[in-house]
């Protein structure tokens, strides 16, 4: 009897719902569902590399660890597009959307309630300025991927999704 006058109690809800306005039902939706961040995560690599190859880090405050370059997206911007544009503001590298590829897995669903949009791509270092505001980056450096400095924990658990760092080959964090 409660099985059957629950599914009574949806069906008349669902009813409810969409008699409602469009804007109204969207409301209520975001009101209930569970919200994410996005952000964008570039990892670069040299293409000029030898052996294991070297790959883009950012020192950013409070300075202790590196990370990748990364951010939260705009409201209306595209995951490659955002991506693309914290590359440039975090190392000084212009590079073309269409220049970004998504890693495999392109996305990364965090259980703090974020999710990363991974896109790799390559450049060669030696021809390649590398430029930081002092406030937002404080340094920028290749490092070859069997001598990576100090990672923070983000950091390192994202690149073990692709085999890289000391999470490497562990279960996701």
């Amino acid at each position: 009897m409660i099985l059957r006058s629950r599914a009574t109690g949806r069906a008349v809800a669902y009813k409810v719902f969409y008699r409602l306005p469009a804007g109204m039902r969207r409301r209520l939706v975001r009101l209930a569902v569970r919200k994410y961040i996005v952000g964008a995560v570039t990892l670069v690599r040299d293409s000029e590399a030898t052996g294991t190859g070297r790959i883009l880090l950012l020192r950013q405050p409070p300075g202790y660890s590196w990370t990748l370059p990364a951010g939260l997206l705009e409201r209306g911007e595209t995951p490659v597009v955002g991506a693309a544009r914290e590359l440039y503001e975090e190392s000084g590298i212009r590079l073309s959307p269409d220049r970004l590829r998504p890693a495999v897995p392109n996305a990364l669903v965090h259980a703090k309630g974020w999710v990363d949009m991974v896109f790799e791509t390559e450049v060669p270092a030696s021809g390649t300025a590398l430029k930081v505001d002092g406030a937002e980056v404080f340094e920028a450096a290749w490092y070859p991927l069997d001598e990576l400095p100090r990672l923070s924990r983000a950091t390192a658990n994202l690149l073990g999704h692709y085999g890289i760092g000391p999470q490497a080959g562990q279960p996701p964090a």
